[in-house]
């Protein structure tokens, strides 16, 4: 049985609903056994006059409450999120890690997606005066809030630009060899308008001792032709119960199942 635990109209103002990165990504966190909720902002850049609204509610940001409906406890755990797609606890650490699609219009190779690492509640990811990474957008390009830049985090990754990172995971299995225990990996959907495609792939991140990113690199890809059309477009990577990997693809409408043999 599916039962509401936040009613349409009460997640997103009624005003505020849009087509536009609509995707609510959902983690719980074992610490706290709350929910945690991504809100993609509706716009490729939002106007000043919506951030009142939007750090209130947590649109462009990322949300916690309890799991069943009652006294929810709503709180917004972060800002400054353009549209993430993906996000998941470290389970060596508890750290919340989390993907975020930058910015559209300002060329093929700018500005690069984001893997970022929440280190604590309560902190700003630089959207929307920067587009990803350091760039800054023309709509912002004043000098950034002081209350903002104090809770200023810096992506842990830059991905190449507009390669759209979603659904991403920590592996824990014992299929793969030990290099890949609590990797990130993490699926790119694939561009949708630059001029030279990019993406259709599942990268990896390998962290440090410190928990800090440490090397990214491309895992399997396949998914695009010489002629840059694609053949499927990854969407998430989750761990299968064996410790294989399970990659959905929303273009071919399948899933893959990718093991180790060694």
């Amino acid at each position: 049985v599916a039962i509401p635990i936040i009613d349409q109209g009460d997640l997103i103002p009624t005003e505020e609903e849009s087509y536009n990165h609509t995707a609510r990504v959902c983690a719980i966190n074992k610490k706290d056994n709350k929910l945690y909720v991504s809100m993609g902002q509706p716009f490729n850049v939002a106007g000043p006059d919506k951030y009142p609204l939007y750090d209130q509610v947590g649109i462009g940001g990322m949300i916690r409450f309890n799991r069943f409906p009652g006294e929810l406890e709503r709180e917004v755990v972060a800002t400054g999120i353009r549209n993430s797609v993906g996000h998941a606890f470290n389970p060596k650490d508890g750290s919340l890690w989390f993907t975020d699609n930058q910015v559209d219009g300002m060329g093929d190779e700018t500005p690069p997606g984001e893997l970022n690492r929440m280190p604590k509640m309560g902190m700003w990811y630089g959207h929307p005066y920067y587009g990803g990474g350091d760039v800054r957008t023309a709509d912002y390009s004043g000098e950034v809030r002081a209350d903002l830049a104090k809770i200023y985090v810096k992506p842990q990754v830059e991905m190449i630009a507009h390669a759209a990172d979603l659904g991403m995971m920590f592996y824990d299995g014992d299929m793969f060899p030990k290099e890949y225990d609590n990797a990130i990996f993490s699926a790119q959907h694939g561009s949708w308008n630059a001029v030279k495609p990019r993406g259709a792939r599942v990268m990896v991140t390998y962290l440090d001792s410190k928990g800090n990113a440490e090397k990214t690199e491309p895992f399997a890809d396949g998914w695009m032709t010489e002629m840059g059309t694609y053949l499927g477009r990854p969407v998430d990577v989750q761990q299968y119960f064996d410790g294989s990997i399970l990659v959905s693809d929303d273009k071919a409408g399948i899933v893959y199942r990718i093991k180790y043999e060694g």
